[in-house]
C-alpha cells in the first residue's frame, strides 16, 4: 500500500495497525517510495513450545543459566594481534 508521509503522519496508528495486521505501507516523498514498514510477527516459538509440551525439555520460568564456560589462557591478547596487523 502506498501512503505519502504526510497522510502517514495524519493517521499514523491506523498505518501502525494494518503493518502489524500484515500489511506492508510503502511511504512515499514526492511519489517515489522512500521507505517500507513491515509489521513484526508475534514472537512464537512453536519448536520449543513443541518440546515443552511432549516433555523433553522444563523450564521453570526463569532466566537461563549460563553454560559456565572457562576460556583457556596462553594465547596473545586482542590488542597484540591489532597492533602486529597494522604492521
Amino acid at each position: 500500500m502506498l501512503v505519502s508521509i504526510k497522510e502517514f503522519k495524519a493517521h499514523f496508528a491506523q498505518y501502525i495497525a494494518q503493518a502489524q495486521a500484515g500489511q506492508p505501507i510503502e511511504l512515499t516523498s514526492h511519489r517515489k517510495i522512500v521507505a517500507r514498514i513491515i509489521g513484526v510477527p508475534e514472537h512464537s516459538s512453536k519448536g520449543m513450545d513443541n518440546l515443552l509440551a511432549a516433555g523433553v525439555i522444563s523450564w521453570s520460568g526463569g532466566k537461563p543459566e549460563g553454560a559456565n564456560v572457562v576460556l583457556s589462557g596462553g594465547g596473545k591478547t586482542l590488542s597484540d594481534i591489532v597492533i602486529e596487523d597494522r604492521g
